[in-house]
């Protein structure tokens, strides 16, 4: 099999960390050493071979891509002229593999998730494989919830008789509000949905060509043009654009810690706390002050008796925002933006639990 890492989104809620010229899958953000997108990279590395490999990214990320995976060469590289959402991506993807005629089955892996045993995601991905092989379907991983979040989609599904652990999709369901997520998270085979999806170059052309037939001929008859086709294309997610409409998906259940790293609280599971429950990097000091998530880029920053704040100063802003208001630093990003007065744009990748290109479906 093939594995895709879709590493082309703009990070807007790691602001001011993650900005439009360097986003988040090119950070290094969870005190492993390495960007996120060489831990994905590491991370498939150790179980499928480096020619096996692909990494699907925007034109003006090429060189970032370059610089931090030194050993992957061009016909590995998928490179989106623009951004757009994950089904433009994921389309450009397949039809490149169709062109140089493999067939194989691939799986697209959002560049920014946090997954603690690289053995299981194998194991899962390689029955999903089998699974989207011989059936001929969609296959996605799904993650059994541990609280009620609001910041994922979800999907319900069913265990198939006889399946060997293989469940059938029987709806997405979009991020929800606090009182939906409490019920879902009680409810029997309900799964957060994590962005990782395994098909054939072949099951994305069929379903592209039933639901989105525009994008898919544009696609197909531009390929000598594609600067200007890609410019016309709808920003769709690949939820919305097939997904929700397609009548053969299946689900594997994760065997493995997972977290999509979506936010600055997502660090609070994936970073060890000091012993008042701050999280912090860089140039910090915390008096009496509890359960913070402070960075720091250059100058010095103290924080002083406050709790529960997100604290982050970069060459590009700071930011100070109470943790229950995180969801709204995308809104105001938006908001600045539409005003003409900066601001990063919405990723184009990640579907329903992350923006764009940083986790379609998470």
């Amino acid at each position: 099999m093939n594995a895709v890492i879709m590493a082309g989104g703009k990070g807007n809620r790691f602001w001011p960390r993650s900005v439009e010229a360097k986003p988040k899958q090119f950070l290094e953000l969870t005190a492993s050493g390495e960007t996120m997108l060489q831990v994905t990279y590491r991370r498939l590395r150790s179980w499928l071979p480096s020619e096996n490999i692909y990494v699907s990214t925007a034109q003006k990320y090429v060189s970032l891509v370059r610089e931090q995976l030194p050993g992957i060469d061009e016909k590995r590289m998928i490179v989106e002229p623009e951004q757009r959402d994950t089904a433009p991506g994921i389309a450009l993807v397949a039809l490149s593999f169709l062109a140089r005629g493999n067939g194989d089955v691939f799986a697209t892996i959002p560049s920014d998730h946090h997954i603690g045993d690289e053995k299981a995601l194998g194991a899962a991905l390689r029955q999903a494989a089998s699974v989207a092989e011989e059936e001929g379907a969609i296959v996605t991983l799904g993650v059994a919830p541990t609280r009620p979040e609001t910041g994922y989609g979800y999907i319900r599904a069913s265990e198939l008789p006889g399946g060997n652990g293989v469940f059938k999709v029987s709806s997405f369901i979009e991020k929800p509000d606090a009182a939906t997520a409490e019920k879902l998270v009680r409810q029997r085979h309900v799964f957060w949905n994590s962005g990782i999806f395994v098909w054939k170059p072949s099951t994305v052309a069929h379903y592209m060509a039933k639901f989105q037939p525009d994008m898919w001929t544009a696609l197909n008859e531009g390929t000598d043009r594609l600067d200007a086709v890609y410019k016309g294309l709808p920003g769709l997610s690949v939820d919305y654009a097939i997904l929700e409409k397609a009548d053969r998906i299946y689900m594997i259940p994760a065997r493995f810690e997972w977290d999509d790293v979506g936010s600055w609280t997502s660090l609070e599971r994936v970073r060890v706390p000091d012993a008042d429950g701050n999280v912090k990097e860089g140039f910090v000091e915390t008096v009496d002050s509890r359960n913070n998530i402070v960075f720091s880029e250059s100058a010095r920053t103290i924080v002083i008796g406050a709790s529960d704040l997100i604290v982050v100063s970069t060459a590009d802003g700071l930011l100070v925002c109470h943790k229950s208001r995180e969801q709204s630093i995308k809104t105001v990003l938006q908001s600045l933006k539409s005003k003409g007065d900066g601001g990063d744009s919405e990723d184009g990748e990640n579907s329903e639990n992350s923006e764009n290109s940083e986790n379609s479906g998470t």
